[in-house]
C-alpha cells in the first residue's frame, strides 16, 4: 500500500493499478471490496497531495476529459457489478490486461509531441479513463498516455492526473454508496489504508523525486508490467482449470 501510494505521488497515477494488482495476483482480498478501498485511498490521496501542493499548475484542457469520463464512470461501474457476479476470472483478466497496456504507453511515451493534443483526444482518453475507473478505481492508461505525450512539465502533468483521478474518485465512491454496494469489509480495509495514505502522501509531495523523471518512469513502468503480467497468468490459470472440469 505504501508503495502504491508513492509511486501515484510521484507519477500522478498508478496508485490503483499497482495495489490492485498486487491484490488480484496474491487474492489477498476480495477485488471488488479491494476496488472500493481503493476509491477511498485515491480519495485521501488527492486532497493531501492538493493541500501540500496548492496552488496547482493544471492543464485547463483536463476539463473536457473530467466531463466526459463521467459517462465511462457509470459505465465502468455497471460492468463491474455485472462482471463481478458472472465471470470473476475475466474481471482479474481485464484488469491485468489495463496494468499491462498502461505500463506500456507510459514506456512508449519517452518523447512529448510538438504541440498540446486536441479537446477531442481529451475527451476521448477522459471517457475510456472513466470507464476503467469505474470498473476498478483504476483510469489509468489512456489519459496517463495522452498525458505524458504533452510538451508540459512534469509537476503540471503530475498535479493534473492527481486531481483528474481525485474527481473520479469522489464521483465513483458516491455512485457504489448510494447503490448500497460499499461493504463493511470494505469500509474496514479503507480505515486501515487512510493512516499510510496520509503519512506517505504528505512526506512524498512535500519533496522532490529521488531520481530523474526517466529513469522513476522505467521503474514504474517495470513494476506495473510485473503486477499486470502475474494478474493475467493467475487469472489465465483458474479459467483454464476452470474448463478443464
Amino acid at each position: 500500500m505504501a508503495l502504491a501510494v508513492y509511486a501515484q505521488t510521484l507519477t500522478g497515477f498508478a496508485l490503483a493499478l499497482i495495489l490492485l494488482g498486487l491484490i488480484g495476483a496474491t487474492d489477498l482480498v476480495p477485488l471488488t471490496d479491494a476496488v472500493n478501498a481503493v476509491t477511498v485511498m485515491v480519495l485521501v490521496s488527492t486532497c493531501t497531495f492538493l493541500y501540500r501542493r496548492w496552488p496547482l499548475q493544471l492543464e485547463r484542457l483536463v476539463w473536457p476529459a473530467v466531463a466526459s469520463s463521467i459517462a465511462g464512470t457509470v459505465a465502468g461501474t455497471i460492468l463491474l457489478t455485472w462482471l463481478a457476479g458472472a465471470a470473476w476470472e475475466v474481471l482479474r483478466l481485464l484488469l491485468g490486461l489495463s496494468i499491462v497496456v498502461c505500463a506500456l504507453l507510459l514506456w512508449r511515451a519517452a518523447q512529448p509531441w510538438n504541440t498540446i493534443s486536441s479537446r477531442g483526444a481529451f475527451l476521448l482518453a477522459g471517457g475510456l479513463s472513466g470507464l476503467l475507473g469505474g470498473m476498478f478505481s483504476a483510469p489509468g492508461p489512456p489519459l496517463v498516455y495522452l498525458m505524458y505525450r504533452q510538451p508540459l512539465d512534469h509537476a503540471r502533468v503530475q498535479e493534473t492526473l492527481i486531481l483528474f483521478f481525485g474527481i473520479g474518485a469522489l464521483l465513483r465512491l458516491a455512485m457504489v454508496a448510494y447503490a448500497g454496494q460499499f461493504s463493511l469489509y470494505a469500509v474496514q480495509l479503507a480505515a486501515e489504508a487512510i493512516p499510510v495514505v496520509f503519512l506517505v502522501t504528505s512526506v512524498a509531495a512535500g519533496r522532490p523525486a529521488p531520481l530523474p523523471t526517466r529513469l522513476l518512469r522505467t521503474i514504474v513502468c517495470l513494476l506495473l508490467t510485473a503486477t499486470g503480467a502475474g494478474l493475467i497468468g493467475a487469472a489465465v490459470s483458474a479459467m483454464s482449470q476452470a474448463s478443464a472440469h
